[in-house]
């Protein structure tokens, strides 16, 4: 399981049957081949044989399953159907197929409250190290620098303003600001629970490094996640368990600390002159809703948003930026249906409802976790509303924490229900 945490932002692998063209315009690339596939063959293997070896039916649990998830990825696979080029669709499906293999494993397969602080050490860990690449990137590299070997590295220039973004081994800064929105939401979440001082200082190199690292990214929806992401974590805490606000307090000072020696960039990031950035994308939601309205049902196809783009765009669109839509809600429902974005929000909420259960058991140590993990998600869900996030990074981040939030929810009502037993002793 190690080796599928650290993968994440890691990003060791390669695409098999290469579409460039494609790739230019938004869509997935190619077949991913990396080492979270190899791992997942292995872990999937070893969890075979151990369930085979059990000698009765009463040694076995029955495994957990997410019915939104499970629709999801239906309305995925069943948008092959329909689509125009389906190689693109199957790249697409095989890659969500992959990612829920992540969710079902750590469901699954995460039992003790050791197994919930292993994944936390290397989802720490693996931040850790993706925001020192970032950071030492930041000041080795120039713009447009690529490294596409299995391990990927790249640096965008910002328009003309002579600054670079920095998308370090997982590739897009955009994305790269995304994991480490979540990541950081994660982190603070940690500081308020009971795990001992060696995660609190782990989490706290996170959130120093790591917010570096977030600027250096220069993506909005990122730096916004992330703030959305520690109010609602700040606020519920002090409103559910009155506790002091000295640490939302320490963690707003770090923030603070992080933007006031680069306060100029910043703000002239979120509120400077964006080279038209964000009013291209209003076309592209334009092309979206067309395709919605003739394909409502099951959509154009997975992954095949930027091959139908052409069929759709008339010549008022000649002179605008054609990519895929910078909407995960609107390339869901144009790409599979309605059917296919219902299912997909349904999971979302289905997650926080997970995790909101965990965190109102009351636990010490798992309780806070789920609630910076809900923070996380819920500000990543806005994210979503102006980016698509459809390569394997996000993908696989989100159903491993998903997962883990289900397997923390099962530790904490398996303890609650031996508290009564235990004071009749």
């Amino acid at each position: 399981m190690a080796i599928v945490i650290l993968d994440i932002p890691i990003q060791f692998g390669t695409y098999l049957f290469y579409r460039p063209l494609d790739a230019a315009r938004g869509a997935l690339k190619g077949l991913s081949i990396s080492a979270t596939t190899l791992a997942l063959a292995a872990l999937y293997t070893s969890w075979v044989v151990q369930a085979l070896a059990r000698r009765t039916p009463s040694e076995r649990s029955s495994p957990h399953f997410n019915l939104p998830l499970l629709v999801y990825l239906a309305f995925t696979a069943l948008s092959v159907l329909v689509a125009g080029d389906q190689t693109l669709s199957l790249f697409e499906v095989y890659l969500l197929l992959e990612a829920c293999l992540i969710y079902f494993y750590v469901a699954n397969n995460v039992r003790t409250r050791q197994d919930v602080l292993f994944v936390v050490s290397l989802l720490l860990g693996g931040c850790l190290f993706e925001s020192l690449v970032i950071t030492v990137m930041k000041f080795t590299v120039t713009a447009s620098t690529t490294w596409d070997f299995p391990i990927h590295i790249i640096a965008e220039g910002l328009g003309d303003t002579g600054r670079m973004r920095i998308g370090g081994t997982i590739g897009v800064p955009n994305v790269a600001g995304a994991y480490l929105s979540v990541m950081l939401a994660f982190a603070a979440g940690i500081l308020f629970g009971d795990l001992g001082k060696a995660y609190k200082w782990l989490a706290s190199a996170v959130l120093g490094l790591g917010g570096v690292a977030l600027i250096f990214t220069f993506s909005r929806g990122a730096w916004i996640a992330l703030v959305l992401a520690m109010v609602v974590l700040c606020f519920v805490q002090w409103r559910q368990r009155g506790i002091s606000l000295k640490r939302p307090i320490a963690i707003f000072v770090v923030i603070a600390l992080l933007y006031l020696p680069l306060h100029g960039v910043i703000s002239e990031r979120l509120f400077g002159n964006d080279q038209g950035s964000a009013q291209s994308r209003i076309p592209l939601n334009k092309l979206a809703f067309r395709m919605i309205a003739d394909n409502p049902v099951l959509g154009v196809g997975a992954n095949n948003f930027t091959s139908a783009m052409d069929q759709y765009a008339t010549s008022e669109f000649r002179h605008e930026w054609l990519w895929a839509v910078h909407n995960k809600y609107l390339l869901i429902l144009a790409e599979t249906g309605i059917g296919g974005l219902l299912a997909y929000v349904a999971f979302l909420l289905s997650i926080l409802r997970k995790g909101w259960q965990c965190w109102k058991l009351g636990d010490s140590v798992l309780s806070p976790l789920a609630l910076g993990l809900v923070a996380a998600i819920a500000g990543h869900m806005v994210h979503q509303g102006v980016d698509l996030f459809r390569d394997r990074p996000l993908q696989q981040l989100l159903l491993l924490v998903a997962g883990l939030l289900a397997a923390m929810y099962k530790i904490c009502a398996a303890d609650q229900r031996r508290i009564p037993l235990s004071s009749k002793v």
